[in-house]
C-alpha cells in the first residue's frame, strides 16, 4: 500500500509548470483533505481506491487536463467555485475587475449586470461583498447558467439571480447602475489556444470575431442602452487591447475611461462612466 509521501514523488514527473502543487491538489481531492494534511502525515497508507482514484487523475493532468477540471472546483474571490468543461476556469487576474467595481460609489441598492457569467466568479464574489446589491448575471449558454446558479445556492447568495441572453437580448428595457464582464477576447487562430489549459476550456468563452474585439465592440455599443445616466461599464480585455477598448468606449460617448492593471503589471480591465 502506497503511502502519501510515496504519490507525491509520483507527480513530480508531470510535465507541467508546477507538477509538485498538481499533485498535492490531486491527492488532497482524493483523499478529502487539505494539502497541509499532506504534509502532517506524510507517511500514513493511502487506500487503494483511492490511490487509483489519484492515478486516474495524475495521467489525465500529463495529458493536460486543468487542475480546476479534475477536482471540479477552483477558488476565486475566497469563494469556492463548481467548473466543469462548460466554463471558463476563474482566474486571479479577473480579480482586478472585481476590486475595481467594489471601489465605485454606486448606490447601497445598485443594480449590477455580470454579462457572460460562466461559473458565476464575477456576479457572486460582487454579491459576496455588496448584500444590498440587485445583481442580474446572463450567459448564453444554459450548461454554464446550471453551473453558476449552483454556485450561487452552494454560496447562499439568493440575490444573485441567473438568467440566458445572449449579451442584452432578453434584457429589453432593463438598466443598470453597473454593468461588468469577462468577454471572449481572443483572436482566431491565436497561438496560446493551443497551450495550456486553454485547450480544454470552451471555445465559446474563449474567442471573439476582429481580432478578438468583436464582442467587446457588441457589449460597448450595447450598453448606452441598459446603464443608468452616471453607471458605469468595466470589462475585462486582453493585456493588448486596452488601447483598442478604450477607444471604443470614448467613441461610444464614455467618460472617465480608464485601464486597470493586473498583479503582473498587465493592462487586464477597462472602463468608463456613462455620461449623464
Amino acid at each position: 500500500m502506497s503511502t502519501v509521501r510515496e504519490l507525491l514523488r509520483r507527480a513530480e514527473d508531470l510535465p507541467v509548470d508546477t507538477p509538485r502543487r498538481d499533485g498535492e491538489v490531486l491527492l488532497a481531492h482524493c483523499l478529502g483533505k487539505d494539502r497541509a494534511w499532506l504534509y502532517t502525515w506524510p507517511d500514513v497508507p493511502v487506500e487503494d481506491g483511492e490511490r487509483a482514484h489519484f492515478e486516474r487523475l495524475l495521467a489525465a493532468r500529463g495529458e493536460g487536463v486543468p487542475v480546476a477540471y479534475l477536482t471540479g472546483h477552483r477558488e476565486f474571490w475566497s469563494l469556492d467555485l463548481a467548473v466543469n468543461e462548460h466554463t471558463l476556469i476563474p482566474r486571479p487576474e479577473t480579480e482586478t475587475l472585481v476590486q475595481w467595481a467594489l471601489a465605485l460609489a454606486l448606490p447601497d441598492a445598485a443594480a449590477a449586470l455580470d454579462l457572460g457569467t460562466g461559473s458565476g466568479a464575477i456576479a457572486l464574489a460582487l454579491g459576496s461583498e455588496r448584500s444590498g446589491w440587485r445583481i442580474t448575471a446572463v450567459d448564453n449558454s444554459e450548461s454554464a447558467l446550471a453551473v453558476a446558479a449552483e454556485n450561487g445556492r452552494r454560496a447562499g447568495l439568493a440575490g444573485v439571480r441567473f438568467r440566458h441572453s445572449d449579451w442584452y437580448r432578453a434584457l429589453t428595457g432593463e438598466c443598470f447602475h453597473l454593468i461588468v464582464g469577462n468577454p471572449p477576447y481572443v483572436a482566431p487562430g491565436d497561438p496560446h489556444l493551443r497551450e495550456g489549459d486553454l485547450r480544454f476550456e470552451p471555445a465559446s468563452a474563449l474567442v471573439a470575431a476582429e481580432g478578438g474585439l468583436a464582442d467587446l465592440t457588441a457589449i460597448i455599443r450595447g450598453a448606452v442602452d441598459h446603464l443608468h445616466p452616471g453607471g458605469w461599464l468595466l470589462l475585462e480585455h486582453g493585456f493588448d487591447q486596452g488601447a483598442a477598448v478604450r477607444d471604443l468606449l470614448r467613441g461610444a460617448g464614455f467618460r472617465a475611461v480608464s485601464t486597470r492593471r493586473d498583479l503582473a503589471g498587465r493592462e487586464r480591465a477597462s472602463g468608463g462612466c456613462h455620461a449623464e
